[in-house]
């Protein structure tokens, strides 16, 4: 297993994380403990160093499953994430519960990679006004974490914003060849590691939307480069082919996928893509862009909607129905994931957005197709 430097936490990790979000369950939706713990243990035993978990991971159940996982001696094998829930947080008493509640279902004394979870302008807002800096402080000084950092979900200027506020040692993002300039994106990367900022990637699959159920047009893209390799190892090795991408967090849900994966991480060293095989993945992304609907980039600048309409969120589950060709899969997401109160079929028409919004997108018009497609 190839090991990548985390930045100025002075870690040498493995290029591949596991991800302990996506972990087989059983019928119930619990977790089925023996396949999962099997999968990590492999995935321990064949290189892997960087487990990565959350609070609300599993509606809970994440958590205790890895600190039970990493018994009989596979704790001292890796290093060990998890994340404080920020939309928990109402007080500075909160952020201490929560970490010193993870150390006993982690079973563990110390967490190695700590991140602040899921960070955007309303929670950082939230979390400054409650001392957050002092709590890192503290957890820090006390020993019960040996490196603080953060996950991101908002826009570029708010990634800025927060990486400038304090001594992050990493950092968290979305990443992967569809979304370079989504979230914090390829500049919010380069931002963090111009101040020696270590960056853990997530969603290097997209929540595996690059790797299953692949579109026919997609494919022969791939199959035209005459390389035997999955897509899913075509969407790894490019963002490992970055040598500022330190580990890569894939959530895992079967043994065939960790076999896979460690497989390709084994050949996952920076700059080791062919021009001619950047060329391919540069033709892959243009085919699943010229998909999309609305191009809208998520800056939010037409939010607050006074209707309560969530308004980017709809266009990204109207964008990737398209751009994935799975309309009814995306049709059930759209419906479990969005509010009755934060549909589009709540627009009003007053227009508010349209006269904010930088790009000029005919808003209305494209809610009123997302309320067609979805409700």
């Amino acid at each position: 297993m190839i090991r990548r430097e985390m930045g100025k936490t002075g870690e040498k990790v493995s290029a591949l994380g596991f991800g302990c979000m996506r972990l087989p369950t059983r019928d119930d939706q619990s977790i089925d403990v023996d396949e999962a713990t099997r999968m990590l243990r492999f995935a321990i035993d064949n290189g892997v160093d960087y487990v990565d978990t959350a609070w609300g991971y599993h509606n809970g159940q994440s958590e205790p499953f890895v600190g039970s996982a990493l018994q009989d001696g596979y704790r001292d094998k890796v290093n060990l994430a998890t994340k404080l829930p920020s939309w928990l947080i109402k007080c500075r008493e909160d952020m201490d519960y929560y970490l010193n509640e993870q150390l006993r279902r982690l079973r563990t004394d110390v967490i190695d990679f700590y991140l602040i979870h899921a960070l955007n302008r309303r929670y950082w807002k939230n979390l400054k006004e409650h001392d957050i800096f002092e709590f890192m402080d503290s957890a820090l000084a006390s020993g019960r974490i040996r490196h603080i950092g953060f996950s991101f979900h908002d826009t570029l200027d708010v990634f800025k914003e927060i990486i400038d506020s304090y001594g992050w040692e990493f950092c968290q993002i979305q990443y992967n060849f569809v979304d370079t300039e989504h979230q914090a994106g390829l500049e919010g990367l380069k931002y963090a590691a111009d101040k020696g900022i270590g960056v853990a990637v997530m969603e290097p699959l997209r929540g595996g939307k690059l790797a299953t159920n692949v579109r026919d047009d997609i494919l022969s893209i791939w199959t035209s480069s005459g390389i035997d390799r999955t897509p899913a190892a075509w969407a790894l090795r490019w963002v490992w082919n970055d040598p500022d991408v330190g580990v890569v967090l894939s959530g895992m849900s079967t043994m065939d996928q960790v076999r896979e994966n460690i497989e390709t991480a084994r050949e996952a060293s920076p700059n080791s893509m062919s021009s001619s095989e950047l060329a391919i993945v540069d033709r892959v992304r243009e085919e699943y862009k010229k998909r999309i609907k609305v191009s809208c980039t998520g800056c939010s600048y037409c939010m607050p909607c006074p209707s309560g309409v969530a308004i980017p969120t709809c266009f990204d589950f109207f964008n990737d129905a398209y751009m994935f060709d799975s309309i009814e899969d995306h049709k059930k997401a759209y419906l479990r994931s969005v509010k009755k109160e934060n549909r589009a079929s709540l627009c009003v028409e007053c227009g508010r957005c349209e006269e904010l919004c930088p790009q000029n997108i005919p808003i209305i018009e494209q809610l009123k197709e997302v309320s067609s497609l979805f409700e």
